[in-house]
């Protein structure tokens, strides 16, 4: 995928040490001797429509623990209610954790799923980035992410801002960093990514760097010219739609949309302020918690990105003594914040009909603490949090048995929750075909899947 915001080698385990930052400035030349169009050609999208929904994607790599943040058991025996008390919400019979105060006093703008059963069971983004299981038997080049296909099928909102984009740091667990590819749609649909290894980058790698408006012109009159020879020389007719890609690559520099939307100075310092204090430390080999990219994300959308995924911490805590109730005290506070903040960004901001958002991780976590006061792998039962998309919110999905082991009542699939999804972006699941390589038609979702009756 296209990084724009660089990583450095640092402790990352990486083996390139190179600092894509440094390497690659837009308005120059190369990256490793492509330019930014020649990326764009790989992996940007195309297609223009005037309607502009959105999807934000937050996943919380490593697997959140289910009973400790929205399924709490305060009558279950202390090896499985653990140390967390629920509190009431601003919706009658709904409770959650105490330390998601924030969420709780806006329960009504959530919708809570209690009962995600499928999970896969791997430490990997997949599912939560596709809605299928690594081991599903897929097309030749893969399964497209969903912001893949979001990008295929509705297309792009504004010339300047790429519609798939990703905000997903590479981690030293590989999988955890991994937002999906287009798979058999094509790598113009792969996700646009602008952050990299490093929590932090100037966004100003987005502008055009000792070069006017009027010299770039110039080059473009200069590569129109080269490029009719060589299209007029390329028997294999790689060459084909080369000029939507100039199109979209020129866009990206000579307007600064997107480098304004991740420029933070450019936002309320109040508004910033109530997503709470980032920690820019990555977690051993997750994600930092870097709680301004919810906020970056809603500026995305509100730039013209109609998908956005993020990742945001590390919640595999199933390690030292006590890790899993310790790490909740930090990691539950500003997730709190975080996103109590995105969604009221996006109703203050009228957003909250078009702008769906979805928060989950790959598994949930076993009912019963094991020796060292920590919960274990469980992916029998998993949960999600959703907002927005005009969603009908202020309730809970599906029932647990009483030590949350697994559904007793409305299971439900990752599927069901990306139909939803495309529902509310206006894209049938079982109309919308693609082709693949094969020639055999491929949809969305699968046949049988069908957006959840409950939130539409």
């Amino acid at each position: 995928m296209l990084t724009i915001l660089g990583r450095s080698r640092g402790n990352s385990g990486f083996c390139d040490g190179l600092s894509r930052r440094g390497f690659l400035k837009i308005g120059g030349a190369a990256l490793g001797g492509l330019a930014l169009n020649q990326i764009l050609a790989l992996e940007a999208s195309a297609g223009v429509v005037n309607s502009h929904k959105a999807i934000i994607n937050v996943y919380l790599p490593g697997g959140p623990p289910h009973i400790d943040m929205w399924d709490l058991k305060p009558n279950a025996p202390a090896e499985i209610r653990g140390e967390f008390k629920p509190i009431n919400t601003n919706v009658p019979g709904i409770q959650i954790c105490e330390l998601f105060p924030k969420i709780a006093q806006m329960m009504d703008k959530f919708a809570l799923i209690r009962t995600l059963c499928d999970s896969d069971g791997a430490h990997d983004a997949y599912q939560c980035m596709t809605g299928r299981k690594k081991s599903d038997r897929g097309p030749g080049n893969g399964w497209p992410s969903a912001g893949s296909w979001v990008s295929r099928l509705a297309g792009q909102a504004d010339r300047a801002v790429p519609p798939n984009m990703d905000v997903m740091y590479q981690t030293g667990n590989a999988t955890w960093g991994e937002p999906g590819t287009a798979g058999f749609l094509g790598t113009k649909y792969n996700p646009f990514n602008v952050v990299g290894r490093k929590a932090r980058e100037k966004s100003d790698d987005m502008i055009l760097h000792g070069i006017t408006l009027e010299r770039l012109r110039d080059r473009d009159r200069l590569r129109q010219a080269l490029d009719r020879f060589r299209r007029d020389t390329d028997p294999s007719g790689g060459m084909d739609g080369y000029d939507n890609y100039m199109q979209q690559a020129l866009g990206i520099l000579t307007t600064s949309k997107l480098g304004d939307a991740l420029d933070l100075s450019k936002e309320d310092p109040r508004i910033v302020a109530r997503y709470g204090q980032c920690d820019e430390a990555f977690q051993r080999d997750g994600a930092p918690r870097m709680v301004e990219n919810f906020c970056i994300a809603r500026r995305l959308v509100e730039a013209g990105a109609r998908y956005v995924s993020l990742n945001y911490s590390r919640w595999d805590w199933h390690g030292p003594d006590g890790m899993n109730f310790v790490q909740a005290r930090q990691d539950f506070p500003l997730l709190d914040s975080a996103l109590s903040a995105l969604v009221s960004d996006l109703h203050e901001r009228g957003l909250d009909k078009d702008v769906s958002v979805v928060v989950w991780g790959e598994f949930g976590r076993t009912p019963k603490i094991n020796n060292r006061n920590s919960r274990d792998h469980w992916p029998r039962v998993n949960a999600a949090l959703l907002a927005g998309g005009g969603m009908r919110t202020g309730q809970v999905i599906g029932e647990t048995n009483k030590f949350a082991e697994e559904p007793i009542r409305r299971p439900v699939k990752f599927q069901e929750v990306f139909a939803t999804l495309y529902h509310k972006m206006g894209l049938d699941a079982h109309r919308d075909r693609i082709f693949d390589g094969s020639g055999v038609p491929r949809y969305p979702t699968d046949s049988d899947v069908e957006p959840m009756r409950e939130l539409i």
